[in-house]
């Protein structure tokens, strides 16, 4: 199989994950599952999984820099509460548009908030669209419900702010993915399992076990550990900037999923949003202008061959 084609399947794998996330985590608040109790359990199951794994190559010693630590608060700890706590008050399409439409905004002000790296101009383009897509999708659901956003509506825009946070810092500590993911879900286990374990309300006999089972092996293993060295290989053979554009699309096609087979309602307002935010997050002009840089590319070697 070519690079290319690998980089394929490794963004296809990615996509399935981060869709099923979506539509996983909207399950586990109808079957009852907490998010107390769905945080504590994922990050202790990958613990479990690669602390071994860590001490048996002896590659524990990143693990005492502070960067893991504070990775590990911002994207493990606290955006698993805020995200999953969301997902009890609100459908998979407003994850879509509030979450995951929002996180290349965040990200965007978060580089320029911590570390002064200005917008250039397909970041305004992007962010205009978004702010004019939720403008009139909240209006939308103003004249509808005679309100425009609602509780988790904010959890998942909180959730994308400690994302957002979390990929400029990454980006800019240059953790190696397996640094990063084995960081977070180490610490975070070592950090909220214990608080989780006497102070926090737990309510794992209320779910089904085979539900509660199905969705820790999910978020335990797929979503902290495989979705993350899938991508981080799709990046090496795809690039980032075709590998995220597509990857960016599997929550939206999950929210669409969710319509049938969760029986989630879709108005013209959630529509809307999700198609302006979809548009914003993927900037699909930046789609051509590479197609017609790699072709001017192609255009100069070839001239430059012929002189020759």
């Amino acid at each position: 199989m070519s690079p290319q084609k690998q980089g394929y399947l490794y963004v296809l794998i990615t996509m399935c994950i981060w869709g099923g996330f979506t539509l996983t985590a909207r399950l586990s608040a109808n079957w009852g599952i907490s998010a107390w109790d769905l945080t504590a359990l994922r990050f202790l199951l990958a613990f479990i999984i690669l602390m071994p794994i860590l001490i048996y190559k002896k590659d524990t010693a990143f693990l005492w820099k502070k960067e893991p630590f504070i990775l590990a608060m911002l994207g493990g700890v606290i955006y698993c509460l805020s995200a999953y706590s969301a997902f009890h008050y609100a459908p998979a399409a407003h994850a879509a548009i509030f979450l995951n439409g929002c996180i290349p905004l965040c990200t965007a002000v978060a580089a320029y908030v911590l570390f002064q790296q200005a917008f250039d101009r397909h970041t305004w383009i992007s962010l205009s669209i978004m702010l004019l897509s939720i403008g009139a999708m909240s209006w939308m659901m103003y004249l509808q419900t005679g309100q425009a956003f609602g509780f988790g509506d904010l959890l998942f825009f909180i959730s994308a702010i400690w994302w957002g946070i979390f990929t400029v810092l990454l980006r800019q500590w240059k953790l190696s993915a397996w640094h990063a993911m084995s960081g977070v879900a180490i610490w975070s286990a070592l950090v909220y399992v214990p608080i989780y374990l006497l102070f926090l309300p737990k309510h794992l006999n209320e779910p089904d076990p085979v539900h509660l089972i199905s969705q820790v092996l999910f978020h335990g293993i797929f979503v902290v550990i495989i979705a993350t060295l899938t991508y981080v290989e799709a990046i090496k053979r795809l690039g980032a900037f075709k590998t995220g554009s597509i990857v960016t699309l599997a929550p939206f096609i999950a929210a669409m999923i969710a319509v049938p087979v969760l029986n989630e309602p879709l108005s013209g307002a959630i529509v809307c949003g999700l198609i302006g935010m979809g548009i914003g997050a993927l900037q699909p002009w930046r789609w051509l202008m590479h197609q017609d840089s790699l072709q001017q590319s192609l255009e100069q070697k070839k001239n430059q061959s012929s002189l020759d």
